[in-house]
């Protein structure tokens, strides 16, 4: 006995909710609604044609209503009883006739600006430049729906031939993202760059330089407490080894964030890699150094102002600072303070792997999956963080290098 599909209505579309896995509610001759797992529904129309099953995209709603997308399997009906292809007849009526709101350079602006406010301005303008640079000029007029992954590896390939593979695996995700977008929005059947996965060869791991044997930090700190430049960022490096924060985080750090009461740096979301707030336990030696600037800073807005008030210090001032004191590119950089931590808290003074890591404001879930929120462990990193500046210190005065611990296998 055949099975009886009751026609869809307004209400049952708008309630539908999205799974895991896509799944279809069907009103009957063939439509059907595909609900995605990003919460796309997307109207479709099933048919044969010359012995084949064959599928019509027909929008998506609530764009295209249940009333539209009957009208538009019915048309489709009444090509199929003349014996007309209704899918070769959405084809030739795009070849002729382009729609200008349905290219690739049309959607990824619209996707970026549907997402420019969950990024950092800096990246906002990287994923533009990288758009604007490498995809425009070569599918930027295509019709989205038409590109297929030939097509798109070319485009890559001409990235990768200037020497810059690390940019083409970038922009071959950000092209995806853009593809799974206009899917889920019903302008685009799948994402073409999911299909070359592999089709490019992965570039080669660069580790930024970093120092972490117990006497060379050892000599990079009294490097440091002997630095003869600027106040303000003497007292950034100072502090750099004792926060291991990233440079961007500590240059951008912000008088109200931080209390010296509490002894404790709370770096909002906003200025995170990840876009979840960060609490920095500050040690008894970071206190004193932040105390010191307070005097000097306290009264503007960021803890290390650059030449004037308003901005803060420059992004190349730790970097330049470190050339000056003979560390070169290949021996120390403005992240190496993160590896410095990282290595030595784990190897050196045997602490637990995923204290630091959350100390890194790295994503470090529980055994259920879920993220830590910033107070997580906050005891046992209070605890780590001084004992990592009493170390430091140590090391400063050339005392008590510990050997790196031998880990059981």
């Amino acid at each position: 006995m055949p099975r009886i599909i009751k026609p869809l209505t307004e209400i049952k579309i708008r309630n539908a909710k999205s799974k895991q896995k896509a799944y279809k509610l069907f009103d009957g001759d063939g439509l059907y609604l595909l609900i995605t797992p990003p919460g796309g529904k997307l109207w479709r129309f099933k048919y044969r044609f010359n012995a084949k099953e064959k599928m019509l995209t027909l929008g998506s709603y609530p764009e295209i209503s249940l009333l539209d997308a009957r009208q538009k399997r019915d048309e489709a009906r009444r090509q199929l009883a003349k014996d007309i292809d209704p899918c070769a007849v959405r084809k030739a009526q795009k070849q002729a006739n382009i729609q200008e709101t349905e290219t690739f350079e049309v959607i990824a602006r619209e996707w970026h600006g549907r997402f420019i406010s969950t990024w950092t301005k800096g990246h906002a303008e990287t994923i533009m430049s990288r758009l604007e640079r490498d995809l425009f000029p070569w599918i930027g007029k295509r019709p989205i729906a038409e590109i297929k992954a030939p097509e798109l590896l070319t485009v890559l390939r001409r990235v990768e031939s200037r020497g810059a593979l690390e940019s083409a695996h970038r922009i071959r995700t950000i092209s995806g993202q853009v593809f799974r977008y206009a899917v889920a929005t019903g302008r685009a059947e799948r994402d073409p760059a999911a299909d070359l996965k592999g089709a490019l060869p992965q570039p080669k791991e660069k580790h930024r330089a970093a120092i972490t044997e117990p006497k060379e930090a050892g000599a990079l700190l009294r490097a440091i407490d002997g630095y003869e430049g600027s106040f303000i960022v003497k007292c950034a490096l100072q502090l750099a080894p004792l926060v291991f924060v990233r440079p961007g985080e500590l240059r951008h750090a912000e008088w109200e964030e931080i209390s010296l009461e509490n002894a404790e740096w709370n770096i909002p979301g906003s200025k995170m890699k990840m876009k979840e707030p960060h609490l920095v336990p500050l040690s008894n030696q970071a206190i004193e150094i932040l105390s010191e600037l307070n005097k000097l800073t306290g009264s503007g807005r960021y803890v290390f102002p650059g030449r004037t008030p308003q901005r803060p210090m420059s992004n190349n001032a730790i970097l330049a600072a470190l050339r000056n004191m003979g560390y070169n590119k290949d021996e120390m950089s403005g992240h190496g303070f993160r590896a410095m931590a990282r290595t030595m808290l784990d190897e050196v003074l045997n602490i637990r792997p995923d204290y630091i890591e959350h100390q890194l404001a790295h994503a470090v879930r529980d055994p259920n999956g879920r993220a830590y929120n910033r107070t997580a462990h906050l005891n046992e990193r209070r605890k780590m963080m001084q004992t990592w500046a009493d170390y430091l210190d140590d090391l400063k005065q050339g005392a008590k290098v510990l050997p790196f611990k031998t880990k059981a296998r």
